[in-house]
């Protein structure tokens, strides 16, 4: 399927306009080819363009059985939907799935107002859900995209039936130093493509970045040709997790660089009311890659139960 491209924001590096945007016209280029790529892998879909406050959200859907709430994909920091070209088939054997492009980060959702702090971060993503016509939906989110959709359930809970979190970022358990001191050699303007490819393999557990074709070249594109203008994620508050409701599902991993996972682990058990925890051992960050079958699997138990 062909994608409708919208007008992206296009500004310099240092620019402070407060808004996400590709560093340039050329580089919107070529995030796009990597971007079209990646898409071109996933299962057939429909896609839309939703009006929040805060500029639009390009969602898609991929149609599964009609059986209860939808599953809703929200990405990393430098990825998008297709990071889960692997996890597609095996979710779409029981629920439809949605996958959004957060805004303010690179994707074909296109911020136009500065997001101030982690309210208005969980205002665009709920405005989006209700774009879609949901009333109720399972997030599922890794790494970032895992904060992002516990900020909307602390801020915005209504439409959210659980959480499912894969090794989420400042959530559980602060970022280590390392995946910080590595992220300013990542997104640094000029860094050579073998570093940040280097980065990327170190988080992922010491894959072969290369070897995972469309996506990596995807979240290597995202980091040298868009600029990030959203807050900084802080943690949340032992108050904020226990007022999570809903039933929430947290896979962490045992290798990951991002976090303590037995720490981690700990506190998410002793703040959740309705939480299921576990650290996979041999997992790293990249776990959503890893075990797309067995996340799939546990994620269709969780909802069942």
């Amino acid at each position: 399927m062909d994608l409708a491209v919208p007008r992206v924001n296009i500004a310099g590096r240092f620019d402070r306009g407060g808004l996400g945007a590709f560093v340039g016209a050329a580089a919107f280029d070529h995030f796009l080819t990597a971007y079209r790529d990646g898409m071109a892998a996933l299962p057939p879909f429909e896609y839309f363009d939703l009006a929040t406050a805060f500029g639009s959200v390009r969602a898609y859907r991929f149609a599964g059985p009609g059986h209860g709430p939808p599953v809703v994909l929200l990405p990393g920091r430098s990825a998008t939907t297709p990071m889960y070209a692997t996890n597609l088939a095996p979710l779409l054997r029981s629920r439809t799935v949605y996958g959004i492009d957060l805004l303010g980060e690179a994707g074909l959702s296109v911020q136009h107002t500065p997001i101030a702090n982690a309210a208005e971060q969980a205002q665009w993503l709920d405005e989006a859900l209700a774009g879609l016509g949901l009333e109720s939906a399972h997030l599922l989110g890794v790494s970032f995209g895992g904060w992002t959709a516990v900020n909307c359930a602390v801020h915005r809970p209504g439409r959210i039936a659980s959480l499912t979190l894969l090794d989420p970022v400042q959530t559980f358990a602060r970022l280590t130093l390392a995946p910080v001191l590595a992220s300013v050699v990542m997104l640094a303007p000029g860094a050579p493509e073998r570093w940040r490819r280097g980065v990327m393999s170190w988080i992922a557990g010491g894959v072969d970045v290369e070897k995972d074709g469309a996506v990596a070249t995807l979240i290597d594109a995202a980091a040298r040709d868009f600029v990030v203008r959203t807050p900084v994620p802080r943690m949340f508050t032992d108050a904020q997790l226990r007022s999570l409701s809903m039933p929430v599902l947290a896979l962490l991993g045992g290798r990951s660089v991002m976090l303590d996972p037995q720490h981690a682990k700990a506190r998410a058990e002793r703040l959740l009311a309705r939480g299921q925890v576990e650290v996979w051992p041999d997992a790293s960050h990249a776990i959503n890659g890893e075990y797309p079958q067995q996340i799939a699997a546990r994620v269709a138990d969780f909802l069942t139960d």
